[in-house]
């Protein structure tokens, strides 16, 4: 194998029980696109089986492809045949046709997955190149083929797409990355200010002519409900207070004030 000539002096890699294979690529961009894909669903081990440019590693157009994902080109490695490219590998799964004589099952990635996450293998994606796909030869070397379920009347693919729906299937089955919030968890309101909202969106009603208080029927216990069902938030008790509020001043009573 042949490290990546553009990053002397690294320290070893972090062994990856996950490897990509990249076959003749032709374009640098698809390279670098694909080490994206690969590098956010944690995926660092990139092998390229003879590219057409021998320099695609450190070229301005795979660089900015990666968008970040630098450190899975700085520790990619080209070599000159799928065997090379396997070496280590127990399970490879190519990502092309199965030939018509013969040749290793064709699954869906989900299909396979489960069970193959299951079993710990040291696993490898093959993708063939964006001209030609995979030979048969390099087909029969692999021990699965994978196809993507796609519309039947067109499922074309670029390259790092495929790298893309392959590597996050496959991460699925590891277990997957938790979903990070964005916002904080809402405080929701306790139900002293709940009443306070009830009590005042009561007054406010009758303010307006909404509510009559000698005949109120279950309008108070009804919207009692849907503030329990809404598990209305501090914030959205102040909203509706305030709401309240603007009725109240727009019907010519001062807010807050009980009356009967």
């Amino acid at each position: 194998m042949t490290p990546n000539p553009t990053a002397p002096g690294l320290p070893p890699p972090v062994p990856d029980s996950t490897r990509f294979v990249l076959m003749h690529t032709s374009h640098p961009g698809n390279v670098g696109a694909a080490a994206r894909a690969m590098r956010v669903m944690g995926f660092t081990d990139l092998v390229l089986v003879a590219p057409r440019h021998a320099d695609v590693l450190g070229r301005e157009e795979t660089l900015a492809m990666a968008s970040g994902a630098t450190d899975v080109l700085a520790r990619a490695r080209i070599v000159g045949t799928l065997a090379e490219a396997l070496d280590g590998v127990d399970y490879a799964c190519a990502t092309a046709m199965t030939p018509r004589d013969f040749g290793p099952p064709t699954v869906a990635p989900r299909e396979r997955f489960d069970g193959l996450a299951r079993e710990g293998r040291r696993v490898a994606f093959v993708f063939g190149g964006e001209r030609f796909g995979m030979a048969n030869d390099d087909v029969y070397r692999c021990h699965a083929c994978l196809s993507i379920p796609t519309d039947p009347a067109y499922g074309s693919l670029n390259l790092a797409q495929a790298v893309q729906v392959i590597a996050y299937d496959w991460r699925q089955a590891l277990g997957g990355f938790a979903v990070a919030p964005r916002t904080a968890r809402p405080a929701h309101a306790d139900g002293a200010a709940v009443q306070g909202l009830l009590a005042h969106w009561q007054q406010a009603l009758q303010d307006i002519g909404f509510l009559d208080p000698a005949a109120p029927k279950k309008l108070l216990p009804r919207l009692n409900q849907l503030a329990n069902r809404a598990g209305v938030t501090v914030e959205e008790v102040h909203i509706l207070r305030g709401i309240a509020t603007a009725m109240q001043r727009a019907a010519g009573h001062s807010p807050g004030k009980q009356r009967t």
